[in-house]
């Protein structure tokens, strides 16, 4: 049976058995551990896509008892080299597009011992993938090991400072795996389709780990596309597929009409990683008739956490993704308990804002090397998100979690605090909008003010009075943006998160005029 299906980018697809993958990751793991003389424990790092060779080298890694380090190729040289040399990384699998920056990086990592090339011509330098697997002398070793070894180094991607690596173990990722597995029903008549990049746990975890958990199958494709999207998953007879807010607004925005595709093995699709605005998963529910499994996770708690039941009916899971001001992210899944804490560490009533907090046994083992980032985090027992949100019990007595924002994108005007998600829901109903988004900016008076960054749609023109004048009837004086500056870019993160913060350092400049405006309501000095 087949268990990896790959597109590339021109959408040539090849498969991989579970018999052949599984002789490759055994022929693989004995060249990390003989050849290369690795021991359990030592970090062998990724510098490589959406790819099969990839998850051969993931699973390669696990099986010999390794710590696996994935770097995103997007990073900068200096991230880059910050991690392998943070992580202790002893060797590194590199595609080849990326060996001439990668050997720009050698001098300063002494500890980086192998450079094993995927892909492309041989360069002679290095060995490569293709030669490791040949050398394997046909017996099936298994390593000792433990599930609590560690397993996999994610590192953080932030916008400033060092990126923190966090640590899972084996456990850690098989508990999540079977958590999801026990809430979803997965079995091998499934086939999981992966759009996201698997150097981050949503695509490696989701889409990766849990169809091989249950002998089914999965469908990896080297970056989205909303051109292909739906056709691949029909010709595959996918029954889930993984995604973010962001890929929704694509297909949305696409409109590919799929009315003669087979798609009645898919079930649904998995949301989280990011802000889902109400309005998106009305729009995409009712235009495409698929369902919306609205869920919140995070690296440090190995992936999903929490997810709307599988027992809601339709009527029940659109109130639920509608009725409360934001999408419920659901209920918490076997793997953890989550709460809601104020800034004591008390958990907080139902209905109060507060910081989501998580413990189980899908949380992380830490930050690696990062003690004043551990103390932080954990304390009071729970692990901080640093999310804002809320719960509401239902009638079952059940804790429907919610997220308002992240709290240190919380907008803070005249003491007040206003969760930016509520203004990009505003924005995203004007019909002239692709992407708007709440920006808060320095202002003398009030400490925070709010801009809005508007992209419109192509071949659509808008004022700024116009933008104004639609949010000033839909939110309160306090809420609504005093400017509005209009674009054509969204910085995002690999994983489809739109960068508040880079929009934020982006648009100081342009915002810098209004520091000292003190904008008023009906000419009065009013703050709320």
């Amino acid at each position: 049976a087949d268990f990896l299906i790959h597109y590339d980018v021109e959408g040539n697809r090849t498969a991989k058995t579970y018999r052949q993958f599984a002789r490759e990751v055994y022929q693989l793991a004995q060249y990390l551990r003989e050849d290369l003389g690795l021991r359990r424990g030592d970090r062998v790092a990724t510098l490589s896509y959406n790819h099969a060779d990839t998850v051969v080298v993931y699973f390669a890694a696990w099986l010999a008892g390794l710590c696996l380090v994935p770097l995103n190729a997007d990073e900068s040289p200096e991230r880059k080299s910050f991690i392998l040399d943070n992580s202790g990384a002893k060797a590194i699998f590199c595609r080849s597009e990326f060996l001439e920056e990668l050997a720009g990086l050698l001098p300063g990592l002494p500890n980086l011992q192998s450079v094993i090339q995927i892909g492309g011509e041989p360069a002679g330098l290095w060995p490569t993938l293709d030669a490791a697997l040949v050398a394997w002398d046909g017996r099936e070793r298994l390593y000792p090991g433990s599930l609590d070894d560690d397993a996999l180094i994610v590192y953080t991607s932030g916008t400033t400072g060092s990126p923190k690596g966090v640590l899972l173990s084996q456990y850690n990722i098989l508990i999540d795996v079977q958590a999801m597995t026990g809430w979803h029903g997965f079995g091998p008549d499934d086939c999981l389709m992966c759009v996201l990049p698997i150097h981050h746990v949503n695509g490696m975890i989701v889409t990766l780990m849990t169809p091989f958990f249950n002998g089914a199958r999965a469908v990896l494709n080297r970056r989205f596309g909303s051109n292909y999207f739906w056709n691949r998953a029909a010709a595959e007879g996918v029954t889930y597929v993984s995604v973010v807010p962001t890929l929704l607004e694509f297909l949305l925005e696409a409109n590919e009409d799929i009315s003669g595709l087979d798609l009645n093995r898919l079930r649904g699709l998995f949301c989280g990683a990011g802000p889902l605005l109400v309005e998106t998963a009305a729009a995409f529910e009712k235009h495409f008739g698929f369902p919306i499994f609205h869920g919140y996770g995070l690296s440090e708690t190995t992936c999903y956490s929490c997810f709307l039941p599988r027992d809601l009916s339709p009527e029940e899971r659109r109130r639920w993704l509608s009725a409360y001001g934001f999408p419920s992210i659901g209920v918490p899944i076997a793997a953890n308990d989550m709460a809601i804490l104020g800034p004591d560490g008390c958990e907080l009533p139902e209905g109060e804002r507060g910081e989501i907090a998580l413990k189980g046994r899908n949380v992380c083992q830490g930050y690696y090397q990062r003690p004043d980032s551990n103390t932080e985090a954990f304390r009071w027992g729970w692990f901080r998100s640093g999310d804002e949100g809320f719960f509401i019990r239902d009638e079952r007595g059940r804790l429907f979690f919610f997220i308002t924002g992240r709290i240190k994108e919380l907008i803070i005007r005249g003491g007040i605090n206003i969760s930016p998600l509520e203004i990009d829901d505003v924005l995203k109903l004007h019909p002239k909008v692709k992407f708007g988004m709440a920006v808060p900016f320095d202002n003398r008076w009030y400490g925070d003010e709010i801009a809005a960054y508007i992209v419109l749609k192509d071949g659509e023109t808008a004022t700024e009075q116009e933008i104004l004048a639609h949010c000033a009837g839909r939110l309160s004086f306090s809420k609504q943006p005093k400017v509005a500056v209009f674009g054509t870019e969204v910085p995002y993160t690999t994983t489809g998160k739109p960068k508040r913060l880079e929009l934020k350092r982006q648009l100081a400049e342009r915002l810098q005029p209004y520091r000292e405006t003190q904008f008023k309501r009906d000419g009065k000095n009013l703050v709320g």
